[in-house]
């Protein structure tokens, strides 16, 4: 694979409020959260290394899949009831319309590479588990832990504060109180959703989803012919249910691209967000004439009209570079940019007020 030698660029980075339209200019960048580093190497890539999108987008997830953006991209993160960290990624072409995804990726540390092999070598959409695991040994990659000192010590804390929060429900004993091992209750115990004297089963605030708590670096790349691609990485929500699946490697959900409209990336309580396909939602929004604010905003109204107490966010560009962003449940969200209105490679981050 072609490699980038070290760029001269400044990388500036200003902070400003986002309010409504920006526009943008070709080659275009845009990340959630502030993952300066990984949306200026992106763009590097694009530009001086002269990668194609798909290229440039492995390299961006890449280095915030070796430091560990938040603790929730990349291994020593979001460790599961077993203690173990998977790692979730989706590159998806907005030119061919090809996908390449792996999903509860087990012992291999560079899930986005493992995702453009299955996007480049495979007639597949998304392979799982310890078969993408044995996808990836025979791809070349290193069989090796996931897990690292801080993810042993989130793990114990979790254990000693009797398995809280978790994502169980209708079982026994209570996941209140206990960490199981669990059995569902009886049919005639499970409360119906039309008891509203029942707990609210839409209510996510116990689960604090937010930047250090389950989040994605999700990430739009368009070069200046216009070819657009979006993708994602993540080690998934802290405490899953082993086997859990997230929205980052959906198609639809954690990222969309279409290089005749535009691409949208979406990022935060993922087990909700999958549920309305939010990033499809923006880009067919843009398809019908609404500007990426607006349509970001929409995608967002969707899924909070059924579940309030959700946290999320989204961004979403049009193929000529204007780009937005909406959020729901934290108090705002940021996101990085770099265009080509920036002569010297300034890298943007933004915040929109949720």
């Amino acid at each position: 694979m072609q490699r980038l030698g070290i760029v001269s660029l400044n990388c500036v980075i200003f902070l400003t409020l986002f309010i409504g339209r920006a526009n943008g200019g070709l080659p275009l960048v845009v990340t959630t959260w502030g993952f300066t580093n990984a949306t200026l190497r992106a763009y590097q890539s694009l530009t001086t290394g002269e990668f194609d999108p798909i290229e440039a987008l492995v390299e961006g997830c890449s280095v915030c899949e070796r430091e560990q953006c938040d603790g929730t991209v990349g291994f020593g993160g979001s460790p599961d009831e077993n203690g173990e960290t998977t790692l979730d990624a989706l590159l998806m072409d907005g030119t061919t319309m090809d996908i390449g995804a792996v999903a509860a990726l087990r012992d291999v540390k560079h899930a986005a590479e493992v995702a453009k092999h299955v996007l480049r070598n495979t007639k597949h959409t998304l392979l799982v588990g310890s078969q993408a695991t044995e996808f990836a040994l025979m791809m070349g990659f290193q069989r090796e832990s996931l897990q690292t000192e801080a993810s042993r010590s989130m793990w114990t804390q979790w254990q000693h504060n009797h398995c809280q929060p978790n994502f169980w429900k209708n079982v026994i004993p209570s996941p209140s109180m206990s960490c199981g091992p669990y059995e569902p209750v009886s049919a005639n115990d499970v409360r119906s959703a039309c008891d509203t004297s029942s707990e609210d089963s839409s209510d996510r605030s116990n689960f604090a989803f937010g930047r250090y708590n389950h989040d994605t670096i999700s990430m739009i790349v368009i070069n200046s012919d216009g070819h657009v691609v979006a993708g994602t990485s993540t080690n998934g929500a802290r405490n899953k249910i082993p086997g859990r699946v997230g929205d980052s490697p959906i198609p639809g959900a954690g990222a969309y691209a279409d290089s005749e409209v535009g691409a949208a990336v979406a990022t935060g309580d993922g087990d909700i967000m999958m549920r309305f396909l939010p990033s499809l939602l923006a880009v067919e929004s843009m398809r019908a004439g609404l500007t990426p604010t607006v349509a970001g905003q929409r995608a967002i109204d969707r899924i909070a009209k059924y579940y309030p107490s959700f946290s999320g966010g989204i961004v979403v560009a049009s193929k000529d570079g204007q780009y937005g962003a909406a959020c729901h449940g934290m108090e705002e969200f940021p996101f990085s940019v770099v265009d080509g209105t920036k002569t010297n490679g300034e890298v943007l981050v933004e915040k929109v007020k949720c």
